[in-house]
């Protein structure tokens, strides 16, 4: 009788190979579990030199992070922010919290990311800044963008939630736009459970956006609250995982590399799949390694995901873009966006982690291969 475990493989798993439960219990022996403590201190000041951007200004998600970024710009009723149509919804939603409206463009077929090409005609009159998110793990083309938005005197926000680590004509993705944003929730190559960081070099941006987090008490004159603020603040147990996690965050993007090179030696010959943007001026991080199907393959990509999770495969689709959503799609009538609505309806992630193991690798290629072939 066959008694062994079922093969189980997720599409994303954290890999705590560090310090991290050592500062975790110095936290819990010191009594310091909540928003203060040394380790939110530690842990802002070493991603600041990470990134070699002075202000690191941690909070307790991503999506606060764009939200406290949008408030630093005073963000009002009847602005337009330019999102790319194909991303996670936590690019779009803080555009709204604001009051503000998104304005939604497709992505390049090359870097999955927003298309410089196509911002230039959804401006207005009412566009306050543009948000680039590196989808993926894959920088967006920022060159373009960022002259765009110095000839046309807007912001650009970078949301790096899914490229830590990634760069672009050798700068590091999050240091060219005028505030960037990260998320660490637990699928993320980086990881603090939840949790948030912005980084800028404007220490007027960083001095706000601190003040937001912190129910706009201000930091001079405790219990005094000089505008309306948030209570957005990461625990000094979440940024000792985080500093734990940083001080290894080339072994886990090394481990990522490693992993996408082994699925694009043994995919590359395979016509039914498209693979991930990896283009030669950029670096992608893979934070998931991402395949299209292609016209050569006969089955839709929800049955190859059905029959992958029949052999106990974890895949997630590509993400639903904005302009389809119920509450954007009357904000994207009579328009079109036909690279983002191919690649979402026909993207697949496949399972990347660090400690994803090498025989469970070659299993999620062999079976992959064999489903999209049948």
């Amino acid at each position: 009788m066959n008694t062994a475990k079922p093969r189980k493989i997720p599409v994303a798993a954290p890999a705590l190979v560090g310090r991290e439960k050592e500062y975790v219990m110095d936290c819990m022996d010191t009594n310091w579990i909540s928003s203060n403590g040394k380790y939110i201190d530690q842990f802002e000041q070493a991603f600041a030199a990470y990134t070699g951007v002075p202000h690191a200004i941690s909070c307790c998600n991503g999506t606060v992070a764009i939200h406290l970024a949008l408030l630093a710009f005073d963000l009002k009723p009847g602005d337009e922010v330019i999102v790319p149509t194909l991303t996670y919804v936590a690019s779009a939603n803080p555009v709204v919290y604001c009051g503000a409206t998104p304005v939604f463009v497709d992505v390049d077929p090359t870097t999955w990311c927003i298309d410089p090409a196509r911002i230039a005609e959804k401006i207005t009159p009412r566009t306050k800044g543009i948000i680039a998110v590196h989808l993926y793990g894959h920088p967006a083309d920022m060159d373009p963008i960022m002259k765009m938005a110095a000839e046309r005197k807007l912001f650009v926000i970078e949301d790096v939630a899914e490229a830590h680590g990634a760069t672009y004509k050798g700068r590091m993705a999050g240091t060219l736009g005028d505030i960037a944003t990260f998320s660490f929730f637990g699928n993320k190559i980086i990881t603090t459970g939840e949790g948030g960081m912005m980084i800028t070099r404007n220490p007027e941006l960083a001095q706000k956006m601190r003040l937001f987090k912190g129910q706009g008490m201000d930091p001079n004159r405790r219990f005094w609250f000089p505008i309306t603020g948030y209570n957005y603040r990461m625990t000094n147990i979440e940024a000792a995982i985080g500093l734990a996690q940083l001080e290894k965050i080339e072994w886990h993007i090394s481990r990522r590399k490693e992993i996408a090179a082994v699925y694009t030696r043994q995919l590359s010959g395979c016509r039914e799949l498209a693979l991930p943007p990896n283009c030669e001026w950029a670096s992608n991080v893979f934070w998931l390694y991402s395949v299209v199907l292609t016209e050569h393959c006969t089955l839709t990509r929800d049955e190859v995901m059905a029959k992958l999770a029949a052999v106990g495969i974890e895949t997630r689709p590509f993400f639903y873009p904005m302009h389809i959503l119920p509450m954007f799609s009357d904000l994207a009538k009579g328009q079109t966006f036909p690279v983002s609505d191919h690649l979402s309806s026909r993207g697949i992630n496949l399972p990347t982690f660090a400690n994803l193991q090498a025989e469970d690798l070659d299993y999620v290629i062999a079976q992959l291969l064999k489903i999209v072939r049948s």
